[in-house]
């Protein structure tokens, strides 16, 4: 039988049970900083995307494209965001990562239009239907294939959690296409329905060994992923793809924020890897999002209070406070 509790919240949407069963926890954690229950574009209105059909396409073939996601002008707010990154010429280590490829970590902290999409309302409507209330960023980085580049080992992207297959994504990702995605560019390649696949299917895919080759007779499986400069593509976890090998004259630039549940280790640490002033200037969901959030019922917290708290101007870490009294 359902608590009193649980029967008033489900009479409400779920993205307003999330931000009401945060705001309880803050102020249990944190009760001497008064925050509203509803920050600003906290809960947007409608989307004109139909989230259900969306979401019907994302579970059948383990990935869905969103069109016109960035606007021609927020497409050269991101490229001039991220050439002083790329300038520096800096190319993968490995053939994973791409010897001709070139990436930028930890992008969510490298300018504010980077903090946009991380939040982006149309990417978060999907999100908030397929991981649990307070789902973390995991990971946040440009990628930039340039001619010549071979095609990444196939993979699925929370592989790291040892958890038998098939089973439901512990992450979700999404790729965003600063310039188009085509055939010879390097657009990114899927097996449509791998998402569903078990151990055994998958496992002659990427194992740690980044010069491992994709199975012959799983080859003819790959679809590239078409989409125009704007457009961003979401996808499960556990879907088997990769980057394919530029054949074109020119490069091909991306970036990818990966989403995983509140209960996953993070694959980057961003409460280390942004600095706090940084961080505390994002908006609350972003800071949500990169680990200052307590799932409940205590999960995050920092020496019993909120985590959110490091990020204040007059903030001392009570170990030190303790030990000076």
């Amino acid at each position: 039988m359902k608590n009193p509790i649980e029967l008033i919240l489900g009479v409400f949407p779920r993205q307003l049970q999330i931000l009401f069963i945060n705001h309880m926890v803050e102020h249990i954690f944190n009760p001497a900083v008064e925050q509203p229950l509803f920050a600003e574009n906290a809960y947007p209105a409608a989307m004109s995307d139909d989230v259900a059909e969306l979401l019907e396409a994302y579970h059948e073939r383990g990935f869905v494209i969103l069109r016109d996601v960035l606007s021609a002008g927020e497409l050269a707010e991101v490229r001039a965001g991220l050439a002083p990154y790329l300038e520096r010429g800096d190319h993968g280590r490995n053939n994973f990562e791409g010897e001709r490829t070139q990436r930028v970590y930890s992008l969510v902290g490298r300018g504010q239009v980077f903090e946009r999409c991380v939040e982006h309302p149309r990417v978060l409507a999907l999100l908030d239907q397929l991981l649990q209330p307070n789902y973390l960023l995991t990971a946040s980085q440009a990628i930039r294939i340039y001619p010549g580049e071979t095609p990444q080992p196939i993979h699925f992207d929370d592989k790291f959690y040892p958890l038998p297959r098939p089973r439901a994504a512990v992450s979700v990702s999404t790729i965003w296409a600063v310039d188009d995605f085509t055939e010879d560019n390097g657009a990114t390649e899927a097996i449509v329905g791998s998402h569903l696949w078990d151990d055994a299917q998958v496992a002659e895919s990427y194992d740690d060994d980044p010069d491992i080759d994709l199975a012959e007779r799983y080859r003819g499986q790959l679809t590239p992923l078409i989409m125009p400069a704007g457009s961003c593509v979401v996808f499960a976890g556990t879907l088997l793809h990769r980057g394919g090998n530029n054949r074109s004259s020119g490069s091909r630039t991306a970036f990818s924020n990966q989403y995983c549940e509140p209960w996953a280790r993070q694959q980057e640490n961003y409460c280390l890897s942004v600095p706090h002033e940084r961080a505390a200037r994002m908006s609350e969901r972003v800071q949500t999002l990169l680990g200052y959030s307590i799932h409940p019922p205590f999960m995050g917290q920092v020496a019993g209070r909120h985590p959110r708290k490091v990020l204040q101007p007059d903030y001392r870490n009570s170990l030190v406070v303790d030990d000076e009294s």
